[in-house]
């Protein structure tokens, strides 16, 4: 397959580059800052330098296109403020739902969080990241022309995965380490009786094949 990430250089991205090329796929990754290139090309995936912030429909979808797959793993990261979590989180999110679509790219997997909910209330940023992903996954999901699939991961680590996961609709909360994120991304962009599916992912003990299978078609 070929396949598209966005926010390539991120830390699960990353991860997922890594697997997806070691199978054999063709990854693309799109990045802001082309000092961040080599990264990608260590990871085996081909850098696309587009800042998605800014960039049209028309630019990103000529990236997308022939693409089988893409997947929106873009955020404003630790840091930034609720401005960002809004032009990152939210409109990049649909600005790549919205290429997609144009270049008749139907697989969309989105890396979401935890608690996501475009009605959440608070005033802090980590709320206003929460309202923005929330957003993002309902912009996603209500397009017919996209295959979508909603991924929410527990609290991220960067402990060595496991393997073993827990993936449901409702999972309650959980760390989950990113090596088994990306785990999981690879193993949904292979199944796809997964469309359609809003999942909450946590650290459990069902081997990521086994988890995966058992969603599909749900």
């Amino acid at each position: 397959m070929r396949i598209v990430i966005a926010g390539g250089h991120g830390q699960i991205a990353l991860r997922l580059e890594r697997l997806l090329a070691a199978r054999g796929d063709e990854v693309a990754g799109i990045i802001r800052r082309r000092e961040q290139a080599d990264d990608l090309r260590a990871a085996g995936a081909e850098p696309v330098v587009l800042d998605l912030e800014s960039a049209t429909v028309d630019a990103v979808a000529e990236v997308l296109r022939g693409a089988d797959a893409v997947v929106f793993a873009a955020g404003a990261g630790p840091g930034s403020d609720a401005a960002r979590k809004e032009t990152v989180d939210r409109a990049a999110a649909v600005l790549f739902a919205d290429a997609a679509e144009r270049a008749g790219v139907r697989r969309y997997v989105i890396v979401s969080s935890m608690g996501a909910n475009a009605s959440h209330t608070g005033d802090g940023v980590f709320d206003a990241y929460l309202r923005a992903k929330g957003a993002a996954d309902d912009a996603v999901r209500s397009r017919a022309a996209l295959d979508w699939t909603v991924l929410r991961p527990g609290s991220l680590t960067d402990d060595a995965g496991k393997g073993l996961v827990s993936l449901a609709a409702s999972t309650g909360r959980g760390p989950i380490p990113r090596d088994d994120v990306a785990a999981v991304l690879a193993e949904l962009l292979d199944t796809p009786a997964t469309a359609g599916l809003t999942l909450e992912l946590i650290t459990g003990s069902a081997p990521v094949a086994v988890a995966v299978k058992g969603v599909a078609g749900n």
